[in-house]
């Protein structure tokens, strides 16, 4: 060890030593930066390179274009929570872009046929209905449709009944049995954790309050839920029927029997038309496009065919009509996870349509339960400014566009609904949780307050409302009801007391919505487009489409970004991943916790099995 006197004689030795740490430690540090970088580097170019090669597929004579619904279908494409970790993951078509592949298909000479390899189908019933009507219109062209699967699911089994040849596993089974609507119900165990709800709603249908104040439903909502579910499976009995040609009673009466329990009564039932193995499927494929038994049979999944040749820009024209595809719950703030509205970003979007001198008109896709009546009413405002600018707005409906999913649309110049598109639900609630019961005889936690006033305290979870309180809230509920019937009654050219007899929070199907003037007319995307175009005479025009969605290449660029939150993002995904069917019901209740203020929204998640 040096002494004192030395280091004050050699005071640069010291120097000398902590200048060669530092050079040696900035060295090592920029060393591991270069190598990060490069592997960085390395890393993306293979992404990219991957990305690229999707982008190439070969699409050879003599395919079969092959349709698998292996993950639930968007709107839009991508427009849903994607696996963040699976960096070769596909696009997940939406349901325009895979109608729009159907169809290329069915004029192209290289597509012979189409494979459903369609065990389960996770998308709503007018979905299901929209892909089954383009199935069908691929089949006015000659070409085949061959469906195998190990089991068929009833979704599954409503899109695969219009194919020519439906093949089932020998131990497998097509789970036809008719609709059902289950709703869960909490109010049980919230009275365990003696957790106190305060609810505060308006209309004597609107049952979204039910499952937090009954343990079963009410009898407005148990005739409103039979009757719009008899509605829907009216609609799928008669397209089956079509299809297999099966007198409607005989279908009926085969689901009440769950005829198709087993492969050997579907057939008997002429629910299947042959019992087979997957192999045996491809043979009656090849055999069909002329191919021998060793010759490859080229299947193409309808992500890639889709990448490969359907024309994804148009810059035919300058005039423009804006598709704004609205799916999922109506949230306040600016943004959240894919699939979800949020009143801010919307707002921004459709002003920035609204700014667009070559935008001549707008349709206004909604695949929407409902949600806050604050975001909803922001949203409205950019729909009424868009038309004040002088761009007519057409709304096209898809599985839901129901309470605030109403709202948004409730002002159009023409809404179009599939027959099958649930509607209505006009009405609105308000929850309030009270904890002080719950904290005290379970956690031992107590509050006390001082107040300046008689309402300082108002609003917290921890003290129950007094009766003046709980008047005023429910006199707000009220008003925003009434506000909501003028908004319906203005748009639809009706009275208030008119749209309170169809409101209440009643729930429709699109077919009843036409009968009683809530919807226009029945129809797709197709016809609001038509209709959009007409009433801004429009001959030629491209379309644009909003929000922008990302593939998995850019959101793997933004989980770069530490500056951006992706955390719900993955979080959804995972949970959905997890709890397959129970997914709802999660996403229901963590809707809940994060709503605020007076709701605009379905009875519950709807659940048609």
């Amino acid at each position: 060890m040096r002494s004192g006197v030395q280091a004050l004689l050699n005071p640069m030795d010291d120097m000398n030593q902590f200048l060669k740490f530092l050079f040696a430690s900035c060295l090592g540090t920029f060393l591991a930066l270069v190598l990060l970088f490069f592997f960085g580097i390395w890393s993306l170019t293979g992404v990219a390179q991957r990305a690229s090669e999707k982008e190439n597929v070969s699409i050879q004579s003599n395919s079969v274009l092959e349709l698998k619904f292996e993950m639930p279908i968007p709107e839009k494409t991508n427009n849903l929570p994607l696996d963040p970790f699976d960096l070769d993951q596909k696009s997940i078509l939406g349901l325009t872009d895979m109608v729009k592949a159907i169809q290329q298909a069915k004029e192209d000479a290289d597509i012979k046929g189409i494979y459903l390899n369609s065990m389960y189908l996770s998308a709503g019933k007018a979905s299901s209905s929209v892909l089954r009507a383009a199935l069908q219109d691929f089949k006015s062209s000659g070409k085949f449709i061959v469906s195998y699967a190990n089991l068929y699911t009833q979704n599954a089994y409503y899109i695969s009944s219009v194919a020519d040849s439906i093949l089932l596993n020998p131990v497998g089974a097509v789970d036809f049995r008719g609709l059902s609507s289950t709703i869960v119900f909490y109010k049980g165990m919230l009275d365990k954790l003696d957790v106190q709800m305060r609810i505060f709603y308006a209309g004597k249908f609107k049952s979204a309050t039910e499952p937090l104040r009954m343990d079963k439903m009410s009898d407005e909502n148990r005739l409103q839920v039979r009757e719009y579910l008899t509605g829907l499976y009216d609609l799928m009995i008669q397209d089956i029927s079509q299809s297999r040609n099966i007198p409607d009673a005989e279908l009926r009466r085969l689901a009440d029997n769950y005829e198709g329990r087993s492969a050997e009564s579907a057939l008997k039932a002429r629910l299947i038309d042959r019992i087979a193995y997957e192999d045996e499927a491809f043979a009656l494929m090849k055999s069909k496009i002329g191919l021998e038994e060793k010759d490859k049979l080229n299947r193409i999944s309808v992500e890639d065919y889709f990448d490969a040749r359907v024309k994804k820009y148009d810059i035919s024209s300058k005039d423009k009509i804006a598709v704004v595809y609205a799916e999922g719950s109506i949230n306040d703030g600016e943004t959240g996870e894919p699939g979800d509205i949020y009143d801010g970003k919307y707002v921004k979007m459709l002003r920035k349509i609204r700014m667009d001198e070559h935008v001549k008109a707008i349709v206004l896709r909604v695949n929407s339960p409902g949600g806050s009546v604050l975001a909803s009413e922001n949203i409205l405002r950019e729909v009424q400014l868009c038309q004040q600018a002088g761009k007519p707005v057409v709304v096209s409906m898809g599985d839901v566009a129901a309470s605030g999913g109403y709202y948004i649309a409730c002002q159009a110049d023409s809404i179009f609904a599939e027959p099958n598109t649930i509607t209505g639900s006009i009405g609105v609630f308000g929850i309030i949780p009270i904890l002080q019961k719950t904290m005290k005889e379970n956690l031992g936690i107590t509050a006390d307050t001082v107040r300046t006033g008689r309402y300082s305290a108002f609003g917290s979870v921890m003290y129950d409302f007094s009766p003046e309180e709980s008047q005023m809230i429910q006199s707000r509920v009220e008003w925003v009801y009434q506000d909501f019937l003028q908004k319906v009654a203005q748009g639809r050219h009706k009275t208030p007391e008119q749209i309170n007899e169809i409101a209440q929070g009643r729930v429709w199907t699109g077919v009843k919505a036409k009968e009683i003037g809530l919807v226009d007319d029945l129809g797709g995307m197709d016809r609001a487009l038509s209709a959009a175009a007409k009433l801004a005479n429009l001959e030629k025009y491209r379309i644009t489409e909003f929000p922008q969605t990302k593939t998995g290449l850019e959101q793997l660029f933004d989980k770069l970004d530490r500056n951006k939150n992706d955390d719900d993002a993955i979080q959804a995904y995972l949970m959905r991943s997890e709890l397959g069917d129970l997914y709802p019901i999660y996403k229901t209740l963590q809707d809940l916790r994060k709503s605020q203020g007076i709701q605009a929204r379905l009875p519950y998640e709807l659940m048609v099995n």
